[in-house]
């Protein structure tokens, strides 16, 4: 799976997006627009986790979507 395919289907995408990372808000997926980077940024954040366990979460979620 490549990311370019989720942000390519951020509208569908960001249900499951949220459905995985609930604190995220909507007003944070409308910033984040499908880019990992940014997801990424802000899960660090809300979760106040590792660069590298959000890495790790980011991976299985994009093995596991499926649009």
């Amino acid at each position: 799976m490549n990311w370019d395919i989720i942000e390519g289907n951020w509208s569908q995408a960001k249900g499951k997006v949220k459905e995985q990372w609930g604190k995220l808000t909507d007003d944070d997926l409308a910033r984040i627009s499908g880019k990992r980077d940014q997801l990424a940024g802000k899960l660090q954040e809300r979760y106040g986790i590792a660069k590298d366990e959000v890495e790790k979460q980011l991976t299985e979620f994009e093995r596991g979507y499926r649009n």
